[in-house]
């Protein structure tokens, strides 16, 4: 569901965005050569000249907060910084974890403590703190100390990552660099947009380690992304292990598109990387695509298809000719023992059942199949999601329907997404000409696929999730997510160049409020976030819509 929107106290006119935009591509400019920025008066009509040291203007980050109310002199990190916590676990939790980030890059030893220190970094849970909800946080800096407060620890987590943000991109590094480490002095107030702000990573397609997605889960974190959604088994590969079916991992697993060997996550496997997300308050959402895109289950077991006939692995990119046999009682055992096992290994509360592209399944079997596969999502606990598909095959309520249509969908296709809406179910938005991150941004990039069309920075960007769908109100708008589908996509570096920066703006349009929604001023403050991304070794796509400074070195 969508969240209360604090007013925006920084006025945003056109003029203050190119000034912004000017400042903070000085600062990003300077980040990336190691040196420390500056800037004076500009001159009349012309850019910005270097002369004094300055820091980052205030809320100038990437989601933009949403409520700035800049004054008063910076906050400076140094080497007789303390980390306060206020004793409770979950604060020290996240002190641990900003201490991580902040000591290899400024050298300092930033001990943690729970006394009184005069020029602290001071992180408080306070449970009066209603207005912030259970993600929103208040950070308030200036020479005597910067103290981030909030009423959770989700919300202290992410009010860290806009200290972080704050910071010279070079606090990023793991090896010691130059100071000042300097915060603009003010009070941010955020809360999100949106309760839900996912991305999701198919690990079917190509097989992808869990250090891959943990890589990946900590830069989701920096941008306050809530919801990792993982795709887990396709016609190429099933990647979970499952007890009562051992070969649906074993055998279904050995292979991926183009033939490559393949893999598996065991049990113990998946619940680290659960716990490793949910260090970084990221929920996991299980998927396991039915009754369409099985053929690794199909090919793993010959009883589940309706001939008896195990398929042959398949390593191509084809969809939507592979379905489980919806009329054999012995499907329903399958999907009874999958979803009681990935359930069981779960804490979050959805578990996705996806549903598209079953163009081998009747109609009227898919509806017949869905009900059940819907029950016993239920059965065991969660919350079921799938794709929007499930809209035309009586979605329960409170299921949350994921839309991946494009502009161009068919009015009768949205419509049921629009009824589905009206009839209870929650929806989460992954157009996929806006936010497929698996599209090439244009005819020259080398990595993706083009069926939804070439997609840039700015079209991911700008468009409102709040009316996009026609008949589905904000209210019903659970958040967005974007997705990463791997049939071109097996490396980190591809994962990079693919997600980033594309990635950030969908961030942004989960947290920040649709008021603060403006082109020019966000590609100004994403070009200063291209320092930031080579600081932790990210190998973003230098779109040219976007004003980059130089790279470092």
């Amino acid at each position: 569901m969508s969240q209360p929107r604090p007013v925006i106290r920084r006025p945003r006119g056109p003029r203050l965005s190119r000034l912004l935009g000017s400042l903070l591509l000085v600062t990003a400019a300077a980040a990336a050569s190691g040196a420390t920025p500056s800037v004076a008066a500009p001159a009349p009509g012309g850019p910005v000249a270097a002369a004094e040291p300055v820091v980052r203007p205030l809320g100038a980050i990437v989601p933009v907060p949403a409520s700035v109310e800049p004054g008063g002199a910076p906050f400076a990190l140094t080497e007789r910084t303390r980390i306060r916590t206020d004793g409770s676990r979950a604060a020290r939790t996240v002190a641990e974890q900003l201490a991580a980030v902040l000591r290899p890059s400024t050298g300092y030893p930033l001990p943690l403590t729970e006394r009184p220190s005069p020029g602290a970094v001071q992180l408080r849970l306070d449970p009066r703190e209603r207005a912030l909800g259970a993600e929103g946080y208040r950070l308030t800096s200036s020479p005597r100390g910067l103290t981030v407060t909030a009423r959770t620890a989700a919300g202290l987590h992410f009010g860290a990552q806009t200290l972080r943000q704050q910071l010279p991109a070079r606090v990023e590094r793991d090896t010691r660099q130059p100071g000042p480490w300097r915060v603009a002095g003010g009070t941010v107030t955020d809360t999100p947009r949106f309760a839900y702000r996912g991305a999701m990573l198919d690990i079917a397609r190509h097989f992808l380690t869990t250090g891959q997605v943990e890589r990946y889960i900590d830069h989701l974190a920096l941008y306050k992304i809530n919801t990792l959604h993982l795709h887990l088994s396709d016609d190429q590969g099933w990647r979970i292990a499952i007890d009562s079916w051992p070969r649906l991992a074993t055998y279904g697993g050995s292979t991926q598109v183009g033939g490559g060997p393949g893999g598996y996550w065991t049990k113990a496997q998946y619940r680290e990387l659960v716990r490793y997300a949910a260090a970084r308050h990221i929920e996991v959402v299980p998927e396991i695509d039915m009754p369409g895109h099985t053929n690794a289950a199909l090919a793993s077991y010959a009883e589940l298809n309706c001939d008896g006939v195990a398929p042959p692995l398949y390593t191509g990119i084809e969809v939507g000719f592979s379905s489980l046999c919806v009329g054999k009682e012995t499907t329903y055992d399958f999907v009874d023992d999958v979803i009681r096992e990935i359930a069981a290994l779960t804490p979050g509360r959805y578990l996705h059942i996806g549903g598209d592209e079953a163009h081998s399944t009747s109609d009227e079997d898919f509806v017949a199949f869905m009900a059940r596969a819907q029950k016993t999502v239920a059965k065991y606990g969660k919350t079921v999601m799938g794709w929007h598909q499930l809209a035309g095959a009586n979605p329960a309520r409170g299921s949350v329907v994921q839309y991946w249509g494009l502009d161009r969908t068919p009015a009768a296709e949205k419509e049921k997404v629009a009824a589905a809406a009206r009839n209870g179910s929650r929806i989460v938005l992954s157009p996929a000409d806006r936010v497929y991150l698996d599209m090439k941004y244009d005819k020259n990039t080398e990595l993706g696929l083009t069926w939804a069309g070439y997609i840039e920075v700015q079209r991911s960007y700008d468009w409102d999730p709040g009316s996009y769908l026609p008949g589905v109100p904000e209210s019903a708008v659970a958040g967005v997510e974007a997705p990463l589908w791997t049939e071109t996509i097996s490396t980190n570096a591809h994962i990079d160049t693919m997600a980033f920066p594309r990635l950030p703006g969908v961030a942004e349009l989960g947290w920040s409020p649709a008021a603060t929604h403006d082109w020019a001023d966000y590609r100004a403050r994403l070009a200063a976030q291209g320092p930031r991304m080579e600081a932790l070794g990210i190998g973003f796509h230098r779109s040219p819509q976007v004003p980059w400074p130089a790279p470092a070195g």
